[in-house]
């Protein structure tokens, strides 16, 4: 039990000691069910991998539908909304960083918390991407996000070429 106690290491990592070094291991961990005699319910989860021969559109297609398809509300939201305004005209780079930001965190929470500046953004997943999400998320123009955008705009030009 105790070498599978949260190290001093960002929340969606978990530590484990295995027969080697110590290594980290993506993972949920929450409050087990009661009846299975255990405090604290562990999920490993596969490794983020970089797809570095996806097309950029199938990478664009994929990182709007997994903006969309989110473990919570606020980020469907917050990340629909800015695929929406910023997937288009982002560079390959820009794509991969963001693919990593949405996808590596196992912990959707830590993701909104970072956007939000209610936490601080982990060294690892700082950059150009994490400071855009953070300024859209301050939604300046005090537009009115409540839900998710139509999948309409899919059809239209970007705004930017209108």
């Amino acid at each position: 039990m105790a070498a599978a106690r949260l190290c001093s290491r960002p929340v969606w990592a978990l530590c484990r000691r295995g027969l080697g070094p110590l290594t980290l291991q993506r993972g949920y961990r929450g409050d087990s069910p009661s009846e299975s005699g255990k405090d604290l319910l562990e999920i490993p989860l596969p490794p983020w991998q970089e797809r570095p021969e996806e097309p950029l559109e199938t990478k664009r297609a994929r990182l709007l539908y997994e903006s969309r398809k989110r473990g919570m509300l606020e980020n469907c939201i917050l990340l629909s909304l800015f695929a929406k305004e910023n997937l288009h005209h982002m560079s390959e780079h820009q794509l991969n960083l963001y693919d990593r930001l949405i996808n590596e965190p196992s912990n959707d929470w830590d993701i909104y918390y970072w956007a939000t500046e209610a936490k601080p953004t982990p060294v690892e997943f700082e950059s150009e991407v994490m400071a855009k999400l953070r300024d859209f998320a301050k939604n300046k123009n005090r537009e009115q996000r409540l839900r998710q955008p139509d999948l309409e705009y899919l059809f239209e030009p970007p705004r930017s070429q209108q």
